[in-house]
């Protein structure tokens, strides 16, 4: 498996969390009015969130469960890390405190997603592109690994859209084109579900835009969920993330705009991020920008401190190919 882009889907993911932080839950017009365009790091200590943080969790119970991750493991996966927590979780979302909640009252997965009053947010769908890593070429192990690990906190539409970033990480692993990445996206949403009409939609108007700024605004305009009062809702973030990749045809130039249209631009950025990383190869992206994200400072999960995302994304590959190499028939079997 490439390494390359085993690290780039971290380290994209990472990087468009941190570089989109800043303009969580603002507008795109907000936006301009403060920076113009957002191009970077408006912080100089800018690190990853809890996005990148639960892929941490993500990526140690798929080290753990393998291509039989169960939910069980990845709810052991969080109350063990949750053991070493001494303060609040910053900017923690609601999806997993209220799933962490209820795994300690002693409710067991799918119900700790299933009773969540925040099911269908994108709370899985941010976590989950080190699944795609381990299943790199095979979607449809990546949608079973993502629906074992959201299950915990999601349901429904919240799992859909995990297993539809799961599945683009996974084809962007082998492939060097973003259509075959859209279309596993699509094709692990539900055809009549609210996340692939969204989805659907999101595509429509990104082909009709000139530019990824017209995408911008014209994405803008038409897919945020404005009559609620959060921007964290899976289908709508995952569509804007979709049609994003598509308007940069999955170029690295994606966080950029996942940053700027605004809404719950970190995760946006981030899924679309980690979709371009393993398209595209860590190699792609800006070295002093990788070095400023690469070691997790768990300022949402403490246990996740101190993490290297390089050497997480190469665990991963070394865990796939001895996976592999297990399944794989010896010559002796074949005779």
């Amino acid at each position: 498996m490439n390494n390359d882009r085993a690290r780039g889907a971290l380290l994209g993911l990472a990087i468009g969390d941190a570089m989109g932080a800043p303009t969580e839950g603002m507008t795109l017009h907000a936006i301009r009015e403060r920076w113009g365009r957002v191009r970077g790091f408006v912080d100089p200590e800018a690190a990853g969130t809890d996005d990148t943080e639960y892929a941490v969790l993500c990526a140690r119970g798929v080290l753990r469960g393998g291509a039989d991750l169960t939910s069980r493991v990845v709810a052991d996966t969080w109350l063990e890390a949750l053991r070493a927590q001494r303060t609040g979780f910053n900017r923690a979302g609601f999806s997993e405190m209220i799933a962490l909640a209820n795994l300690h009252s002693g409710m067991e997965p799918p119900a700790s997603g299933q009773r969540n009053a925040e099911t269908w947010s994108d709370g899985a769908a941010m976590r989950v592109a080190p699944i795609g890593v381990f299943a790199a070429g095979d979607p449809g192990l990546a949608a079973r690994m993502a629906r074992a690990d959201a299950e915990v906190s999601h349901s429904r539409d919240g799992v859909w859209c995990a297993q539809a970033i799961a599945a683009g990480v996974a084809v962007a692993m082998v492939s060097d084109d973003v259509e075959p990445v859209l279309d596993a996206m699509l094709a692990a949403l539900p055809a009549d579900s609210w996340s692939a009409r969204t989805a659907r939609r999101a595509l429509d108007i990104a082909a009709r835009a000139g530019t990824p700024e017209q995408a911008e605004e014209d994405l803008f305009e038409a897919i945020p969920l404005r009559h609620y009062m959060w921007a964290d809702v899976a289908p709508e973030a995952v569509a804007l993330a979709i049609g994003l990749l598509r308007a940069t045809d999955g170029t690295p130039a994606v966080i950029e705009s996942g940053v700027n249209i605004g809404r719950d631009s970190d995760t946006i950025a981030a899924m679309a991020g980690a979709v371009a990383g393993a398209l595209h190869g860590v190699s792609a992206f800006d070295p002093d920008v990788v070095a400023q994200v690469r070691t997790v400072t768990g300022q949402c999960i403490q246990a996740t401190a101190g993490t290297d995302l390089v050497d997480l994304a190469d665990a991963l590959v070394d865990e796939a190919d001895r996976a592999a190499a297990v399944a794989r028939p010896t010559e002796e079997t074949r005779a």
